[in-house]
């Protein structure tokens, strides 16, 4: 299947002068993905054209290792922005917040965590991450 990738999107329901689109020419899914479960939610896309860096599109650093619970992240994203019922936002939702630990992960969604995943929010809840 094609994916096309919007680079320097802010709104989702305009096109706008900053946005780039590109075909994708290799998607590599991880072989041990699962859509219930969510684990191992992670994709390489290889694009079709080359990107121009501009104001609006630039690469992300990857880090060199993981980093620890309580360390502070920027996390962004247009899904659900409520904890009951659902609201998809127009424009990107950014945030800075924590990562926290495994056990307190753990114990905010006992059964629902593996390995393979992190959280970042706050305990006393209000703005987190979708997923």
């Amino acid at each position: 299947s094609r994916i096309q990738v919007r680079l320097g999107e802010y709104n989702i329901d305009v096109q706008e002068d900053s946005e780039e689109v590109r075909s994708s020419s290799v998607i590599i899914r991880h072989p041990k993905y699962s859509s219930i479960t969510l684990n191992n939610d992670i994709m390489l896309i290889k694009l079709a054209s080359a990107v121009v860096y501009s104001d609006d599109i630039q690469p992300i650093a990857l880090p060199s290792s993981c980093a620890k619970a309580g360390t502070e992240c920027l996390i962004s994203g247009w899904g659900n922005t409520l904890s009951n019922g659902y609201n998809s936002p127009e424009l990107l939702q950014c945030l800075k917040a924590p990562i926290l630990s495994d056990q307190e992960c753990q114990e905010a969604y006992p059964g629902d965590i593996t390995s393979n995943m992190i959280c970042v929010g706050f305990l006393e809840g209000g703005k987190d991450s979708c997923q």
